[in-house]
């Protein structure tokens, strides 16, 4: 009798067939970022520059961005049932 308003539900992304969650994208920039961070501040200590001091403090904020954007992403994502804990 006409349009009701309500909308179908958008399904997800179908899983991957190992059921691991893919990685969220800003995760994998963060820690892009943060393994050139270290490699910078390696070479920056080999070649006796204390600048490397300002690249280990960004590879730390990274790191935690990374952290914190796949640990988000992986609560967010819906629990798929357990296939054996059917009853």
């Amino acid at each position: 009798m006409g349009d009701t308003g309500r909308r179908e539900p958008v399904s997800p992304r179908p899983a991957s067939p190992t059921g691991a969650h893919p990685m969220p994208r800003l995760a994998v920039y963060a820690l892009i970022v943060c393994l050139l961070a270290v490699a910078a501040a390696v070479v920056s200590f080999v070649q006796g520059n204390l600048l490397g001091i300002v690249w280990v403090l960004l590879a730390g904020l990274s790191s935690n961005m990374c952290w914190y954007y796949a640990r988000r992403a992986r609560s967010a994502a819906p629990v798929a049932a357990d296939p054996r804990s059917v009853s």
